[in-house]
């Protein structure tokens, strides 16, 4: 694996006020947090609704600023590079396709679109050529085809599938994927997560996946980031983690998720209810998982636990595991 950085959030918090009529707080959405995405790597932020993973997403992609901290994409301040460049190095495939596909045009036009904003020293007759090419990198075949239908006109998964090669035509190095197999039937999720790895082997393009399921996670990505109520928990290899996981939220994650390929493709259907993540208005010291957490002692109401190294690729932030 290349070891070369393209992306690195060094003590990156986001907050938000919330509130009003005279009654105000601060929302904790992510605090403090510190990692990075090698070239040619699929590093996944896995945590459950509320966890801050589209947050993060959201920043990355110049929608909202840092209330706090740096990200240094390709060792440059995204502050400092305009949104066309950024968005065109680091795009973003949503959760729901319709997010980024007009239902209006044919299913050639956004790519198009795109080619004219990146790739200006195309023609029109070598965008369509191109746009065609990009359709079945991604598993739209024919491409000569598929490129005069409409949205509405395609399955969803195919209607992803077009995301992730609109995507492509700006020749980007990190894709920021939002939980894209999340509204898709179970029988073609593992299609999706296969089109990621491939992207990642064949184009050389770097994945940011966000994603509350442990178990895709593990299939595709490289290494992976837990998070739990805007921080991150435990950070690793994604076997490693999978195998031993350390922190008990981890833990209580890994009993949720499938294990088999069979599994991963139905994941979400066999989940339990772990209860509700904590409120991150204001929040007081101590560690935020203390009040689900089976193992907590008294330190952990009153003290925040720090993100550590335990070996030479694992982090962890808990006071009893180790």
């Amino acid at each position: 694996m290349n070891e070369q950085i393209i992306l690195e959030v060094t003590n990156f918090s986001k907050h938000f006020k919330v509130g009003g009529f005279g009654k105000t707080g601060i929302l904790h959405a992510s605090d403090n947090l510190n990692f990075s995405v090698n070239e040619s790597e699929i590093v996944a932020l896995v945590g459950e609704s509320g966890s801050g993973k589209s947050t993060i997403a959201r920043t990355l992609a110049g929608i909202y600023k840092p209330t706090t901290g740096e990200i240094l994409f390709t060792g440059q301040n995204i502050s400092s590079i305009g949104k066309k460049e950024l968005r065109g190095n680091m795009p973003m495939v949503f959760q729901d396709p319709f997010a980024s596909i007009n239902p209006v045009y044919r299913v050639g036009h956004g790519i198009d679109r795109t080619l004219k904003l990146h790739r200006p020293e195309l023609n029109k007759n070598q965008r369509k050529d191109a746009a065609v090419d990009l359709l079945e990198k991604v598993g739209l075949i024919p491409g000569v085809e598929i490129i005069n239908r409409y949205p509405h006109e395609l399955s969803g998964g195919q209607r992803q599938r077009l995301g992730f090669a609109q995507s492509l035509a700006s020749k980007p190095k990190l894709i920021l994927a939002d939980e894209p197999v999340s509204m898709l039937d179970v029988s073609i999720r593992i299609g999706l997560l296969n089109l990621m790895r491939n992207l990642r082997d064949q184009e050389k393009v770097s994945i940011l996946y966000i994603t509350h399921d442990l178990a895709s996670a593990r299939y595709i990505a490289d290494r992976m980031i837990v998070l739990y109520a805007g921080q991150i928990v435990e950070e690793g290899p994604s076997e490693d983690i999978v195998k031993n996981p350390k922190h008990p939220y981890t833990k209580l994650l890994m009993q949720t998720a499938p294990q088999s390929r069979e599994q991963i493709a139905n994941f979400g259907s066999n989940t339990n209810d772990m209860g509700e993540p904590p409120k991150v208005i204001d929040p007081k010291p101590g560690c935020r998982f203390s009040n689900r957490c089976p193992v907590a002692i008294s330190k952990c109401q009153d003290e925040d636990p720090q993100l550590k190294s335990i070996d030479a690729f694992r982090k962890l932030s808990c006071f009893v595991e180790s």
